[in-house]
């Protein structure tokens, strides 16, 4: 038996302006204290500024592929067994590597100093977009760590 409840997944309505799912969980993602329209203001902003700088793609093609190169494919969780705690590593599913793509793009882009959010946002995809940049970084360490632990493995629960 579970020792947690199970919960329903709530679906995600798509944004207005792409009609996109993946869209609009980033930009709730974003989100600080529940103010929305900023966050989208800041999200399109950011696609527009994309959209100058790279004229023979899409933004929106920019920002999937930028996701998806961020998605981390494994994870490391801390285990505790007989005492001592093991980096174990187990594969994410494509959901919750998403998700952690998602806050990884957005903490990098808040991190950065440039003058406005919608250009940090607009470069932090574009160097994901080109395999580069903070949030690839962040990718990178976790795999790494995954891999140095791989003798852990037999650990991770199923």
């Amino acid at each position: 038996m579970p020792r947690k409840p199970s919960f329903k997944k709530r679906t995600v309505t798509p944004d207005p302006l792409y009609g996109d799912k993946d869209v609009a969980q980033f930009i709730n993602r974003m989100m600080i204290q529940g103010k929305k329209s900023i966050a989208e203001r800041l999200f399109y902003g950011a696609l527009d500024y994309i959209g100058e700088k790279i004229k023979d793609k899409k933004p929106l093609e920019v920002f999937k592929k930028a996701v998806e190169n961020v998605t981390p494919v494994v994870k490391v969780k801390a285990r505790r067994i007989g005492g001592a705690t093991y980096q174990v590593p187990e594969p994410v599913d494509k959901a919750k590597g998403t998700a952690i793509a998602h806050r990884w793009v957005i903490q990098s882009a808040r991190k950065r100093g440039a003058k406005t959010f919608i250009s940090n946002l607009a470069n932090e995809l574009l160097d994901a977009f080109d395999n580069k940049g903070k949030s690839i970084e962040l990718k990178e360490h976790t795999h790494k760590m995954a891999e140095a632990n791989k003798a852990f493995a037999h650990y991770a629960r199923g």
